[in-house]
């Protein structure tokens, strides 16, 4: 019998959900099913499935206060940022679906007495996305929208944390006209995902979440060449140059290590900032911190919830206590935050007096915690971003757009900012390097990774 997966709330620790994992025999029967019904979606015209997709995401947007109470209860995000996630949804919807016809064209190489010769894109037929719970909704969208406006069916196999978010999703999408077995969302465990992925039930498989389950994917997937896009993982940093807009560089960069509780793939959670600023963007940043309040999600005026599971609040922890016992500094009084428990509900922190010896420095937080470095100017700052097995974002902070390219040209990584972090321009490719992972979703790239080229060369008698 297989074992039940359990949703835990982190608001009180109650179960919010349990549901039953579909053993290998059910789990086949979805995929076959996907299968079966792709080559007739495929068939649809692009706009129908243009439509339908819209149609779908609209009725999902229909649904956004739900969904932010939801949010709330499952995964600890303050009900008055938990609806906000539809505007990205739906920013990310419009815009592929925009570029569809474009970029799904086929390409006329030479239309002549002699030969036609056309390179086309077609569907990969059953994609398959393992969606995480940071941002249920945004990380899924980025492949689901994508893959079925190119005539791909779509298995999503939602975190345990967000179980919720995928029967939404589910319910959406058939609610606006996708076809039940075009778009399934499934839930199986580990052991069931990985057997699938073996016996190549998949086109492709998109997988966001941490570096251990990309290798998961990467061994199970050994030897059947289905292609994976992965994004595993950051340890963002944000560059304070000396000509920076110091409160705006507080606001953006201390909102980008803070929101969601620090459970951001891109969020930041390290900052360099030049000599000349330094002591006054620690304390306006501590200051900006002691503002926040942690506080139970359901309240309106919660702006920090608890994180999503006590064992990742303790991960916090842990790096915290042995930084200060290496040397760092911590500069916010837990005591400011008496929600803090112990458990899921965590008081946010800034660190100084930290380097790269310390584990808050290089490995991932995923939670409310930063540490500022001094340096001395760029070629400090670069060595220092660099000096990461991730490579998602970085932020710089200046008024000389040359400067930011320069240094952006310098530093490894998928997306460079300028003035600006923790965010995703659907137009530019969602990237990443080293450790962050391979592949790219959004922006016509984005299509590239859900169809496979076809080529026409057609020799005329």
């Amino acid at each position: 019998m297989m074992k039940d997966i359990t949703l835990i709330s982190p608001i009180d620790g109650s179960v919010l959900a349990r549901r039953t994992p579909l053993d290998r025999d059910a789990a086949q029967a979805a995929v076959a099913r996907a299968r079966a019904a792709q080559a007739e979606w495929a068939a649809r015209p692009l706009d129908d499935r243009i439509a339908l997709v819209k149609s779908g995401v609209a009725a999902l947007t229909a649904m956004k206060d739900d969904i932010a109470t939801e949010l709330a209860r499952q995964m600890g995000r303050p009900v008055r940022f938990g609806a906000g996630e539809m505007g990205g949804v739906n920013a990310r919807t419009d815009y592929m679906a925009q570029i569809a016809a474009e970029t799904l064209a086929p390409k006329v190489i030479e239309d002549s007495a002699s030969f036609r010769r056309v390179l086309a894109r077609e569907p990969l037929g059953v994609v398959f996305v393992i969606a995480p719970w940071n941002y249920p909704y945004l990380t899924a969208i980025n492949t689901i929208v994508p893959a079925l406006i190119a005539g791909n069916a779509v298995v999503l196999k939602h975190a345990s944390q967000t179980l919720l978010a995928g029967e939404r999703l589910a319910q959406a999408f058939h609610e606006g006209g996708v076809p039940t077995d075009v778009f399934q969302n499934v839930v199986l465990d580990h052991a069931t995902t990985e057997s699938l992925i073996a016996a190549r039930a998949f086109d492709f498989v998109n997988f966001t979440g941490s570096v251990a389950g990309g290798r998961a994917i990467e061994r199970a997937a050994a030897g059947t060449f289905t292609p994976l896009g992965l994004e595993l993982g950051g340890k963002d940093p944000g560059y304070v140059r000396v000509d920076a807009d110091l409160d705006a560089a507080v606001e953006g960069l201390m909102d980008g290590a803070m929101f969601n509780s620090g459970q951001c793939c891109c969020g930041i959670e390290r900052i360099y900032v030049h000599d000349s600023l330094y002591d006054a963007f620690v304390e306006k940043a501590v200051a900006w911190v002691n503002a926040l309040t942690l506080g139970d999600p359901l309240d309106p005026a919660t702006t920090l919830g608890p994180m999503a599971h006590v064992r990742f609040a303790q991960t916090v922890r842990d790096q915290v206590a042995e930084a200060v016992g290496q040397g760092a500094r911590a500069l916010i009084d837990p005591t400011a935050f008496p929600q803090d428990d112990g458990g899921a509900y965590l008081a946010p922190q800034v660190l100084v007096d930290v380097d790269h010896s310390m584990r808050v420095m290089v490995e991932e937080s995923f939670g409310p915690v930063v540490g500022i470095m001094r340096v001395s100017g760029d070629d400090e700052a670069i060595r220092l971003m660099n000096d990461s097995p991730y490579g998602l974002t970085a932020s710089i902070w200046t008024r000389d757009d040359d400067a930011a390219a320069s240094i952006g040209a310098r530093i490894q990584t998928g997306t460079v900012f300028m003035n600006r972090a923790d965010y995703l321009d659907p137009a530019l490719c969602w990237t990443g390097c080293k450790d962050t992972g391979r592949g790219g979703s959004l922006s016509y790239l984005g299509y590239l990774s859900v169809t496979r080229p076809k080529s026409y060369h057609l020799k005329r008698a």
